[in-house]
This record gives C-alpha cells, sequence and structure tokens, in this order.
C-alpha cells in the first residue's frame, strides 16, 4: 500500500487561535509583575496592556473562552487604575486637609 499522510489538516483559524491563547497566558503572567513595577512605578503603564489586550480583540478571531480571558484581564487593569487613583498624592493631600 502507498505511504499514506495521517496527519489531518488543522481547523481553519487553528494557528491564530492558539497565537492568542500564548499571548493571553503570556499576559496572565507578566502583566501583575509590570503593573506592580518598583520603586518607580509600573514598568509598563496600564494603557499599553489595555491596548495590547484590545489587540487581541480587535483579530476577529477571539472565542469564548479567550474573551472571557481577556475580559478577566482588563478588569485587572481596570482595578490597578482604581486603585493608583485612589491613592495618587493629591488625592492623599486633598484627604489630609479635609482633617
Amino acid at each position: 500500500m502507498a505511504f499514506m499522510d495521517s496527519t489531518r489538516p488543522l481547523p481553519a483559524g487553528y494557528m491564530v487561535s492558539n497565537l492568542i491563547d500564548q499571548d493571553i497566558a503570556h499576559i496572565r503572567r507578566v502583566m501583575p509583575l509590570s503593573l506592580a513595577g518598583d520603586f518607580g512605578g509600573p514598568i509598563l503603564p496600564a494603557s499599553y496592556w489595555r491596548q495590547r489586550l484590545h489587540r487581541l480583540l480587535d483579530t476577529g478571531h477571539v472565542n469564548k473562552g479567550q474573551l472571557s480571558e481577556i475580559d478577566s484581564l482588563l478588569l485587572i487593569v481596570d482595578l490597578h487604575e482604581l486603585n493608583v487613583a485612589s491613592t495618587s498624592p493629591t488625592r492623599q493631600a486633598n484627604a489630609g486637609s479635609h482633617s
């Protein structure tokens, strides 16, 4: 019998979906550390992470599970920005002047 290729073709969009999964996993690992930063502040700002996540959404190839992951990461960015806003020096100064 002649040699038969036993590999099946991958479903359409498989490679794109796999790359999106990898990017989401990478962002989930590094974003919290980046936002926590060091004494000088975040390594990369929240706006960078928000833009990167929106770029994934803009591909048009995001499945429901990926959408849920991206949504949870955007929520982390939102919470980080709220925490920064609530602890900003001007806010602390204003809070101190009302005492």
